[in-house]
């Protein structure tokens, strides 16, 4: 039998990332159902349409 495998280092600590989600913009249809596939998609796990949502009303502000 082999030894296992020992590591010298710890491991790593990534930061835990708590910006706040942004906020549809009142009275925006986009912004409006941008949200709504965001929650559904919380809903049901999927977080990385949760995520892709997030990015898609951080930068649709810049169309109003």
């Amino acid at each position: 039998m082999s030894e296992p495998t020992r590591y010298s280092a710890p491991p790593i600590e990534l930061p835990l990332d708590l910006e706040r989600e942004p906020d549809p913009v009142h009275g925006c249809a986009g912004c409006a159902e941008l949200a709504a596939v965001r929650g559904r998609a919380r809903i049901v796990g999927d977080w990385t349409t949760v995520s892709d949502c997030n990015v898609y009303l951080r930068r649709h502000p810049e169309g109003h």
